[in-house]
């Protein structure tokens, strides 16, 4: 923990803290016209050089970017710097997550090539603004984020509770389809097809003409989801949609299964309850390594340290099969881009009386985007049990850095998942206009004859 770069004891000591919490000073908060960036990150690099500082993210079209289509790769010429595998991680360790560390031991082919670092990330001058005006009025009520709208709700954190609504209510577009295949990892080493979907997604809290009052009015989902699935054969057909509330007991999604031929509620939409998108295989709170209620952990503020993350992954999308993306234990990393980032690292411990099958978690959240790019989760006898890990891309037209494949390796069977690849698909994360709001609803799925 030596590279812990912030007064870590002092974030400690707060991080128990998630009640009744109110936002920064206007004093704090014009910090993020200075010394930090719109978003709250540092600005300056690092002091050896190896993390560059924050000019403006990267907002020019990629050279291979069709609008609506499949995108290119702004560094495709850029070689990887090093390479870490069993051999050498010792010396890397204290850059390396555990689950991390946990892979390269299990896997001898597996390695993490780490290029360099580029900060790319960026958003539109409306969620800067958003996000200004959220450092001092957005604050937590017990373990719920109130008073943010439109950027991020606590640029300048105090709490883990408050770096995990970073990560939840972090920017990625306003509405925008999703075209991908999902996968189970067997222990034999084997990809099998779970799901091969068309999927709809949109930030009801990120609406360039909406308002914190007018958001709480309508009492929409900050985030709602629709997967309709084209394949594999047994599950074509089947459909799900939902939202994710601020208030996380009142979260709701619907799901169609052809065997039933009829729209049902889920009765637990959350936390460690499988979700049926990724055929049970994943948790509804695995999701892009987390998306669930806070109110089931303590939430500790670790401190901010210097990791190797994955970062800047367009390499990945540009493969025109899945199988040459894919390998025996989850994702090719010829494939994959790393990159040295400064990450907030925040754990989470069960609540006493609360149940989870993972009582312990820790989670490494990027400070440019606030996307949580990798988790460890440790089993009720306190093995080390999954490892999560997100990819994300540049999408000038956003503009932003935003989350897109993600998955998990199971330590323990040694089997994983592997979620949302674009590679087979002609469109890759496209934007689109405002969905209706009830597109994502039981009543759109059972309207439409989804069969």
């Amino acid at each position: 923990m030596k590279r812990i770069v912030l007064a870590a004891a002092t974030l400690a000591v707060l991080g128990a803290a998630s009640s009744a919490l109110a936002a920064v000073t206007a004093e704090e908060a014009a910090k993020l016209k200075s010394e930090l960036t719109p978003l709250g990150a540092e600005k300056a690099g690092n002091r050896d050089g190896s993390i560059p500082a924050w000019t403006g993210g990267h907002t020019t079209p990629i050279a291979g970017d069709k609008p609506g289509g499949r995108r290119g790769d702004p560094f495709k010429d850029e070689k990887p710097l090093f390479s870490i595998s069993a051999q050498n991680m010792a010396q890397y360790a204290d850059r390396l997550s555990d689950g991390q560390q946990a892979l390269l031991k299990k896997y001898p082919e597996y390695r993490i090539d780490v290029y360099k670092t580029h900060r790319t990330a960026a958003a539109p001058q409306w969620v800067y603004e958003n996000t200004f005006k959220n450092a001092t009025r957005a604050k937590l009520d017990g373990d719920i984020e109130q008073g943010g709208y439109g950027g991020v709700p606590f640029p300048i954190p105090k709490n883990g509770a408050e770096v995990m609504w970073n990560h939840m209510l972090r920017w990625r577009g306003s509405s925008w389809q999703f075209v991908s295949t999902m996968y189970q990892i067997t222990a034999d080493g084997r990809a099998v097809l779970t799901t091969d979907g068309i999927g709809d997604q949109q930030m009801s809290f990120y609406m360039p003409d909406g308002s914190p009052e007018a958001f709480e009015k309508s009492g929409l989902p900050y985030w709602q989801v629709r997967l309709v699935n084209a394949g594999p054969p047994i599950r074509a057909g089947e459909a799900i949609a939902g939202g994710t509330k601020l208030d996380g007991t009142k979260d709701e999604a619907w799901v169609y299964l052809t065997g039933q031929r009829r729209v049902r509620k889920l009765p637990n939409p959350c936390c460690d309850t499988p979700t049926p998108a990724a055929a049970g295989v994943m948790s509804f709170d695995e999701l892009e390594v987390w998306t669930g209620r806070l109110d089931r952990f303590d939430w500790k503020l670790v401190g901010k340290k210097e990791m190797f993350i994955p970062y800047n992954g367009n390499k990945l999308m540009q493969p025109k099969t899945d199988s040459d993306v894919l390998a025996k234990h989850g994702l090719n990393p010829d494939h994959v881009r790393w990159e040295l980032h400064r990450v907030w690292v925040v754990e989470a411990a069960l609540r006493p009386g609360q149940r989870h099958q993972a009582p312990k978690s820790r989670y490494y959240c990027d400070e440019d985007t606030w996307t949580c790019a990798l988790g460890d989760r440790w089993d009720a006898n306190g093995q080390l049990w999954k490892t999560l890990w997100q990819m994300n891309f540049v999408a000038p037209d956003l503009p932003g850095t935003v989350g897109s494949t993600f998955g998990f390796n199971d330590l323990l069977s040694g089997t994983g998942f592997v979620s949302n690849l674009y590679n087979t698909k002609s469109a890759q994360y496209p934007l689109k206009p405002r969905y209706p709001d009830g597109t994502f609803t039981g009543d759109a799925l059972a309207g439409e004859g989804v069969r």
